[in-house]
Order: C-alpha cells, then structure tokens, then sequence
C-alpha cells in the first residue's frame, strides 16, 4: 500500500509584496518631505523673511495695546452665545451621528447599499468645509446662528459619525448575539446592547467635537454667523486691533479652559469605561442598569439610587441646555422653514459650476493652498517631534519637565488658527507666508500632543527587557519606543496633512492665501457657481489625500 506524498500548495508571494509595498511607501513619504521642502522655499519662507517681520510685529504690539475689552454684560453675552452655537451644532452632529454610524457600522447594518451609502454620506460630510456649507446655509436662512449651527453640525457628522461606527463594529458581538438567540428583534438587540457599553466612547466623542466646533465658530464669524467670531470681524474690519486683539485673548482663554475641562472629563470618561459597575467610572455607574440584583431587589419599579438620580440628572442637564441655548441664539422655525423649502432653489444658485473664466487663477491658488499645507506640515513637524517626545511621560522622567511641556502644548492648541492667520497677516502681509506660520503653529500643538500619547502608549515591557540587559535610556528610546512608535508617528503626519489642507483653505478667508480668498470673494458677490467649482477642487484634492493617508496607514502597521 503506497502512501500518497502530499501535494504541497503553491504559496503566495506575500513577502515581496509587502515588501513592494513598503518601498512604495516610502518613495511617497520622501516625495511629501520633497514637497514640503520645495513648498516653504517656493513660499519665499526662509529666515530672512521673519526677520524682516520683526519690524511689523513690533508695530503691530503697538497698535494692540492697551487692550479694550467690551463691557462686562457684553462679554458675557458673546461668550454665552458663542458656546449656545457650538453645544447646539455638537448636539445636532450626535443627534445625526448614531443613525448615520448605525447604518454604517457591519454588525449592525444587514443591507450592503444602506451601509455603502452612509459611509460615502460621512466622507462627503468630512470633504466638505464648513465655511462653504455655512455659505450655503446662510443664503437659505440668512444672517445669523442657524446657519452656523447647521453647517458646523453637518459637517462634524463626518468625524463623530465615522468614530462612532469605527467604534460600534470594534464591539465584542457576543451580547447582541445573546439578545438575538433569545428572541429579540432587530432594533432590541441594538437599543439593548450597544448604548451601554459605548456611551462613555459617545460622549467623550461629542466632548472632543465640542472643542473643535468652538474654534470653527470663530472662522464662522467672518461670513456673518454671530458670537464672538463676528465681533473680532467686525473689529479687524476697521483696523481696531485694540477690542479685536482683546476678543481673540477671550477666544484664547475660552478655548483653554474648555479644553482642560472637556479633556478631564474624557480622560475620566475612558480610564475605566471597560470596568466593572462598581470599578468604573462615573458614567458607567450612571448609564449601566445591568448591576447585579438579589431577590429582595427585584422591583417592577426600579429604585431612586445614586446612579439613577445621577442618570437623570444628566438628562436633564442636557435639556436645559438644549433649551437655554435655543433661547439665546433665538433661532427662527418659520425662518428654518422657509429656508427648507427653497433649497431647490438655493441649490439651483450652484449648478452648473462654473470657473468664472480664471480657471488658471484658481489652479493656481489651489497649488498655493497645497504648498501652504506641505510646508505647515514640515516646519509643524519639525518643531512638534522635540516637544512631543518631552511630553511623554515614559521618556522623560522628570515630572516638572513632562509636565511643563503638556502646559505648552495645551496653551497652543488653545489658540484658534484663525487668530494666528490674523497676526501673521498683519505682520508678515498677505499671502502664504502668513497661512504657513498660521498652521505651522497649529501644528505643533496638535503633532505634539499625539506624539506624546504615542510615545506614552508603547509596549513598556520591550523596555525594561532592554533596560535589564543593559541598554542605555538613548539605545531603548530608539531601538524600543521609537520603534513602536513609527507607525503611528506616520499616520499622524498625513492626518495633520488632511487636516491642514481643510484649515489653509478656510485661512484664505482673512488673506493667508490659497483657494479661500476666492471662495469668500465668490460668495460676497454671489458668484455660487463659481464657489461650487472651488468646492469641487477641493473636495477632490482632500479625497486623494485621504486615499493616500489609509493606504499608508495600512502599509506602515
């Protein structure tokens, strides 16, 4: 009896593959560095150009202070509007955000064509910028909040949206499939199993939405939405950089505190939100009703505990503000309504689009735009790796100097951009240069703090292998840390890319170059087709990048 020698299966060349792959990578990521140095020499940025600025930033100091701050009643009604407009566009982006990531999620959507769809809605929700879709809201409901609510709310679904289903299909099955084998419908198995394993992920979401949404607010201004973002218009449009130059230290303090507290309440949010219901966190105690119960407990209904009193206080904070806030932006429903109703009108203002006849103008300043992002990205990058690697506490083990690096880095991200475009406009003059240093800065404070938490988040046990054999603290930081860290570090830059392609557009709105100044130019003159074609460029450059940044992403893990 012969026995039959196994026939052995022909193996894929996974190896070279990837190993194409990889070198495919990294020709693009040394052709974005070549980019981003052939972008900051065509800018004309160099040393000799901040030196020659100094003059106009002493000048521009002058002119700035004393500083004149509104009367008090004043300040505090542009900063309750202000933050009316922000809570009420992040509501409406959660409120549209759970149906949209349910749909769009795998686990929880049976039909290919709803899931394929909310995902293409979410992306277009991302392309688009919120300066054009306030443009267009503006135009159906006039001057004021409701524009800015709408366009900040949509526009944010395509960040909370995208994170919320990322989240819902990262979830263990086994619960919904338990509730499914016992008989529970569809929206039973969904209502019952996914709400409270995810509502600290939710919440801390909205959370980080609220504190971007506050800077957009103030870029909003510009094209007539209200708070604060229209007062510093208002003033920077006659040249009193005295009462402009206070309100954007207001917007600065604002964004800072908001940005602690949110940041705190995220922080404690997701520290233990896969505890137990007496070992998690506070919202887990809230929103968990599954607590284990002894037969004396059983009730029809349940008791007016701790965490059912803290459940519904929460309910009811949020209804409040939901309220207070409808009453300080006054928002109009016979205005919403008849804005609603003319949408195929307003829409028919946009097609076909059309070019204005400066189509090579507008390639043109859509290179500048892309020159303005490459060279923001590497100069950000350059000035953000130092700050971010001091601020990860794994690295460096003095606390004073960690923690003097994570102040630096909150106060930075505090400053909106658009502040920052302001000052360099005024020192530097209009164009480029000043978009570029704008988003350099910006830069630094958003690289620097993911940076750090990757950094922070690296395997520690590689290290102290390392350490134990001898290593020194410079051999584990780059054989060890640096290297668990490189994937992330890649996929940080090209998000920071993404992100300031979308920011150098909306910078043109104040002079800081690129395709914005046409847009808002477009927009004064009601020239909407030619903001639908500037809209469309845009929307194809950042969807290529986008393309771009998940291939390597996908690569570099």
């Amino acid at each position: 009896m012969s026995i039959a020698t196994p026939v052995k299966a022909p193996v894929e060349p996974i190896k070279k593959k990837t190993s194409l792959e990889s070198i495919i990578a990294g020709v693009v990521l040394v052709a974005l560095l070549v980019g981003g140095i052939w972008s900051v020499n065509s800018l004309g940025i160099n040393i000799g150009t901040i030196i020659n600025s100094f003059e106009n930033a002493s000048a521009f100091v002058g002119r700035m202070f004393p500083l004149d701050f509104p009367p008090v009643m004043d300040t505090l009604g542009l900063i309750f509007e202000t933050l009316a407009i922000v809570f009420l566009s992040t509501l409406l982006s959660v409120v549209l955000s759970i149906p949209t990531a349910l749909l769009a999620a795998r686990n929880t959507t049976m039909n290919k064509g709803a899931q394929w769809t909310s995902r293409a809605f979410i992306v277009l929700c991302r392309a688009v910028p919120d300066l054009v879709l306030a443009i267009i809201f503006l135009r159906m409901f006039g001057l004021g909040a409701t524009a800015g609510i709408i366009a900040m709310g949509i526009h944010s679904v395509g960040m909370v949206a995208k994170l919320y289903a990322d989240a819902i299909e990262e979830l263990d099955d086994g619960a919904r499939e338990s509730i499914e084998s016992a008989g529970g419908t569809r929206s039973q198995q969904i209502l019952t199993a996914i709400p409270q394993v995810l509502m600290p992920q939710l919440i801390a979401t909205a959370l980080h939405r609220f504190d971007i949404n506050l800077r957009t607010s103030v870029l909003l201004g510009y094209v007539g939405v209200g708070g604060i973002g229209l007062a510093i218009a208002d003033s920077l449009r006659v040249l009193d950089y005295q009462r402009g130059m206070a309100l954007a230290f207001i917007v600065l303090a604002l964004c800072i505190v908001i940005e602690l507290i949110s940041g705190s309440i995220r922080a404690a949010l997701m520290s233990n939100a896969s505890g137990g219901i007496t070992g998690g966190t506070w919202v887990d105690r809230m929103f968990n009703k599954n607590r284990e119960v002894g037969v004396n407990d059983l009730k029809l209904t349940p008791p007016w505990s701790m965490e059912r009193f803290n459940r519904f206080g929460a309910y009811l904070l949020i209804a409040v503000l939901t309220i207070v806030s409808f009453w300080r932006v006054d928002v109009s429903l016979r205005e919403l309504f008849t804005g609603l109703m003319d949408l195929p009108e307003t829409l028919a203002l946009f097609f076909p689009p059309s070019t204005g006849g400066s189509l090579s103008n507008m390639l043109e300043q859509l290179v500048i735009t892309l020159q303005i992002s490459l060279a923001a990205t590497l100069i950000g990058g350059i000035i953000a790796i130092p700050i971010g690697i001091f601020a990860a506490r794994n690295v460096v083990a003095n606390k004073f100097v960690y923690q003097t690096f994570r102040v630096i880095i909150v106060i930075v991200r505090g400053i909106p951009e658009l502040i920052l475009a302001i000052i360099f406009v005024v020192i530097s003059g209009l164009g480029g240069v000043a978009g570029t240093l704008a988003l350099s800065v910006g830069a630094i404070g958003l690289l620097s703090k993911l940076i750090a938490d990757s950094l922070g988040e690296t395997d520690t046990k590689v290290q102290d292998a390392l350490r134990a054999a001898g290593a020194s603290e410079m051999q584990i930081f780059f054989s060890a840390t640096v290297r668990q860290a490189a994937p992330a570090f890649v996929a940080h830059t090209m998000y920071l890319l993404d992100t300031n392609i979308r920011s150098a557009t909306l910078l043109g709105v104040v002079g800081a170059g690129g395709v914005g100044f046409l847009l808002l130019n477009a927009s004064r003159i009601n020239q909407f087709d030619v903001v639908m074609m500037v809209l469309i460029l845009m929307v194809a450059v950042v969807l290529i990048v986008e393309a771009l940044s998940m291939w390597l992403r996908k690569v570099v893990r």
